[in-house]
């Protein structure tokens, strides 16, 4: 199988988990609290997988130069669009509770929630499909980490949408529209990326490590702190320390 092919599934994999996510809070009735300690959670495994997998493997192949320029624009960029999308209705896109708007409140946010939903994962795809340049297959700490973080972005948000008035059909075409386009993003970025330098490749994942940090403490951090209060910090911690787990036993 062409390795843009298996870079292609995996990120389909991995997108997979919010449509999953999405599922389960259409169907059952999940508590505000759950929900914000499953973010909670999440947020820490993603925080650990940038730390000990993208940024510091940008940093060992590129130099400190280029991952922090790259982790830098990646912030920067991330945070000018998601200022852009929540004028125009995406800012609580990952909140469980009555802050979504509805389209009669909001003309137009729909589509706003959606590509901000797209915006937020497709920095974690590419990287999936650039783990698979090395050689060694794909990278099992970074797939473990946006898979455990994906479902209980697809679970929040999903929830938000129900309390807002969306139907069926928008929430789960928002989120499989969402994993397929990850799966389209993980296949161009190896497809794309093979012959590239590995100073190219280092500046590319730090960038996408940034947006993924800027929106762990844009859009997780903020529905986890609202429910969970004072256990946030130590559910984050619990995730972090089991993506950290999960990418020393991988090595």
């Amino acid at each position: 199988m062409p390795q843009w092919l298996q870079a292609g599934l995996w990120g389909l994999l991995a997108g997979g988990a919010l449509v999953a996510g999405a599922a389960v809070a259409w169907l059952v009735r999940v508590p505000a609290r759950m929900i914000a300690a499953i973010m909670a959670f999440g947020a820490g495994v993603l925080i650990s997988a940038l730390s000990f997998e993208l940024i510091d493997e940008a940093e060992q192949s590129g130099g400190l130069g280029a991952a922090a320029t790259g982790f830098l624009a990646g912030a920067v960029l991330y945070v000018a669009a998601n200022a852009w999308l929540a004028r125009h209705g995406a800012r609580h896109r990952k909140r469980s509770g009555d802050q979504q708007a509805g389209e009669r409140q909001q003309e137009g946010n729909g589509a706003a929630i959606a590509i901000g939903a797209l915006l937020d994962g497709i920095p974690e795809s590419v990287v999936l499909g650039l783990s698979l340049l090395h050689g060694s297959g794909v990278g099992v700490a970074v797939l473990a980490a946006v898979f455990i973080s994906n479902v209980p972005e697809g679970l929040s948000s999903a929830s938000g949408m129900k309390k807002a008035g969306r139907d069926a059909r928008y929430v789960f075409g928002v989120w499989s529209g969402i994993a397929l386009a990850g799966g389209i993003a993980a296949a161009i970025g190896n497809l794309t990326l093979g012959a590239a330098s590995p100073a190219v490749i280092a500046i590319i994942t730090a960038v996408a490590a940034g947006a993924i940090l800027a929106m762990v403490a844009d859009t997780m951090i903020p529905e986890a702190f609202e429910q969970a209060h004072l256990l946030t910090g130590l559910i984050t911690t619990l995730g972090f320390l089991t993506a950290f787990t999960i990418e020393r036993l991988g090595d």
